[in-house]
């Protein structure tokens, strides 16, 4: 993602009205990438987690918007402290920006791109509830959220698209948050999974999604958005660049989401919807960082290793015994390594830039640069939120109790149900049912008991 000076920007740029509006329309596009992730994830759990599942990626709209308006998009995006955070008062409050006061050598107000920002600010922990599911209260999701895009999300957005960030002046190449986004929130995934623990009846009760098609609809949002995320991130439509980038993550997705059905009927036999939605999104995440330095037979490289790669680190969980829930750091974590590192080797040269991989004469420079940003991202994220997560549950808990795990997070959480059938009988026209046996209504009264 650009953030200084564009080469290719007019010397005194003006506001283009074009550009406002394609932006806008990134933004909004963006934005219904996070309800599309949450029936991703709701589609996923099991039928007693849907509505807490829906509700710790919708819960992140609110308290992430707040915080990037209050401070957030300052330490992400204003002027450079020691190439670790910004600060740039007339961001904080969003209070001192003229109505068309232009985003430094772009032709966009700095509104726009704040509001753009902060629709990745918003998805990024989001991505990490699903590696959470079943097990943890809604008070300390949310006070997680708080913590985490302060202490991380902020600060790693700076080094990696901040003029002066460490990482955007070492000169790593994220066009659209292979780092930023999708490592960040994988190895975020695995600190906090490391420290909360597995869910009751890991590797023993069968866990299987209880909506593939609502699977199916939030991946088809996602990919929908995804548009948006990737082809605006060039901030602009003026040489070409995002429309490639639009090529590219068709490309890489439909690559990657038939790389991961081969691998799944080689494998276990079968061409599953859930690996259909699964491979799609591993391809949308592997394209994100390199799909402005590829041209599209590159892509569909991508899209094919990351496709196989993800496919198989998701089964990873059962063998080394961490408890990932939906798939977090087998998709989003190995998928953003994967796109980061490929930079290296498929920069052609004549997209983003003239940065040239190792497949095109560029040796290995900027396969270095890519390794230091994917591990410094992974490291520093891994650890700060560990460090949140084992802060917040030796305070407040993380993790409901066990006998709510077991009935159901729903209920105890949010005082609802995802399906409500009490109304699903017959009409009035229907016969009158036979009176039941003393014994059932017997049973019935004592499960109510129970309950």
């Amino acid at each position: 993602m650009p953030t200084g000076i564009s080469t290719l920007a007019a010397d005194t740029p003006t506001l283009s009205a074009a550009n406002t509006g394609f932006m806008l329309i990134c933004s909004a596009l963006v934005m219904i990438m996070t309800p599309g992730l949450a029936f991703f994830y709701g589609g996923m759990v099991r039928v007693k987690s849907t509505l807490n599942m829906l509700m710790m990626s919708f819960i992140s709209l609110g308290i992430v918007t707040i915080l990037w308006v209050l401070y957030g998009f300052s330490a992400a995006f204003g002027t450079d402290k020691g190439g670790l955070i910004g600060w740039t008062s007339d961001y904080v409050g969003l209070s001192g920006l003229g109505l068309t006061q232009l985003w430094d050598g772009y032709t966009i107000p700095v509104y726009v791109f704040a509001v753009f920002q902060l629709m990745f600010a918003i998805i990024t922990p989001a991505l990490i509830s699903g590696a959470l599911a079943d097990r943890v209260t809604f008070t300390a999701w949310a006070l997680f959220i708080t913590l985490w895009v302060t202490v991380v999300y902020f600060p790693v957005a700076h080094w990696v698209w901040g003029a002066g960030g460490w990482l955007f002046e070492l000169g790593v190449i994220d066009f659209a948050g292979g780092t930023a986004v999708h490592i960040n929130a994988g190895a975020a995934a695995l600190g906090v999974i490391l420290v909360i623990g597995k869910r009751v009846g890991f590797k023993k009760d069968p866990m299987r999604p209880h909506s593939l098609p609502l699977v199916m609809l939030g991946a088809g949002l996602l990919w929908f958005g995804w548009f948006g995320f990737n082809a605006g991130s060039w901030l602009g439509n003026d040489d070409g660049v995002g429309a490639v980038m639009f090529v590219n993550t068709q490309v890489a997705t439909a690559a990657a989401m038939l790389a991961w059905l081969a691998y799944e009927k080689i494998r276990h036999g079968a061409f599953t919807t859930l690996g259909a939605a699964s491979g799609a999104v591993a391809g949308l995440v592997a394209i994100t960082p390199s799909g402005g330095s590829c041209s599209p037979l590159g892509a569909i490289a991508i899209g094919v290793i990351a496709g196989v790669l993800c496919a198989m680190a998701v089964g990873l969980k059962f063998k080394l015994g961490y408890d990932d829930s939906l798939d977090v750091v087998g998709v989003h974590l190995v998928g953003g390594v994967v796109g980061s590192l490929l930079v290296g080797f498929f920069a052609t040269g004549g997209v983003q830039n003239d940065v040239k991989g190792l497949f095109y004469g560029g040796g290995l420079d900027q396969l270095g640069k890519q390794a230091i940003g994917v591990g410094a991202v992974l490291a520093y994220s891994l650890v700060a939120s560990a460090i949140l997560a084992f802060i917040l549950d030796k305070t407040i808990g993380m993790r409901v109790d066990e006998d709510v795990e077991i009935s159901g997070i729903d209920q105890d959480e949010h005082a609802e149900t995802a399906y409500d059938f009490s109304g699903a009988g017959g009409g009035a026209g229907s016969r009158k049912a036979a009176p039941a046996p003393a014994d059932s209504v017997a049973a019935a009264e004592n499960k109510k008991v129970d309950a």
